[in-house]
């Protein structure tokens, strides 16, 4: 029997498995080389590579966050929004959330010239299964330790939604005000309804979500935005 093919050219073709250990470079190589892998993440230089996905528990619940992450950043001229975009925050991380959003100009990230987030998003969303998935305990410290400014993570099976807020280098959960509805404090008008959002109540989400948008501070806001891609 032939000894296995040890040559540098099958060194450079081996694919990505979950629980390699690898640097980013590294990561990012194999990960080019397998285009039929969708999602894959290198989590404290440990590669990740998700599950197939139920459209009920993650890709209808990922269409609905996103279709209000997307509305408020189509409303908000200077800021991009993100679905699955690979993040680059250190040598040791390269995740990719379920959905960021970026201040464009003198923001946090910037983007590479070849087409990679780089640095921490101001905003990072990720659906999970429960309150033991990854999403609220190696992923969360990461973001924490990289100060991504807010941190959402719906639960899914647990029927909730936590929202984080950078504070003092640790994250704090944001509360609903008397109404429900839970505040951005880095992008004003961004308002989410909770219950709404965990009962089914779609519209209403995207009807509160409007009123955020009416008011005078995300008005305010996207005066500044502006301001900032002129000078």
């Amino acid at each position: 029997m032939a000894a296995p093919d040890l040559s540098k050219q099958s060194i450079q073709t081996l694919p990505l498995e979950n629980g390699d250990r690898l640097s980013r470079n590294e990561f990012e190589r194999r990960y080019s080389a397998m285009p039929h892998i969708k999602k894959a993440e290198l989590v404290a230089g440990i590669v990740y590579m998700a599950s197939p996905l139920r459209i009920d528990r993650h890709g209808y619940p990922h269409t609905i966050i996103m279709t209000w992450l997307g509305t408020y950043q189509i409303a908000t001229p200077g800021l991009i929004a993100g679905d699955n975009a690979t993040v680059r925050l250190d040598h040791d991380n390269e995740l990719q959330p379920d959905g960021l959003l970026m201040i464009i100009t003198d923001g946090q990230a910037s983007i590479s010239t070849d087409g990679y987030v780089e640095g921490a998003p101001e905003l990072i969303v990720e659906v999970a299964a429960s309150s033991a998935s990854i999403d609220l305990h190696n992923k969360l410290e990461i973001y924490r330790h990289n100060r991504v400014q807010e941190y959402l993570v719906w639960r899914v099976y647990e029927k909730e939604f936590d929202w984080f807020r950078l504070q003092n280098e640790a994250y704090k959960q944001m509360p609903a005000d008397e109404a429900g509805i839970v505040q951005s404090e880095v992008f004003p008008g961004l308002w989410l309804a909770k219950e709404a959002l965990l009962s089914g109540n779609f519209a209403k989400v995207l009807e509160v979500l409007q009123q955020g948008l009416a008011t005078s501070v995300h008005q305010d806001f996207v005066g500044q935005l502006q301001l900032t891609q002129t000078q």
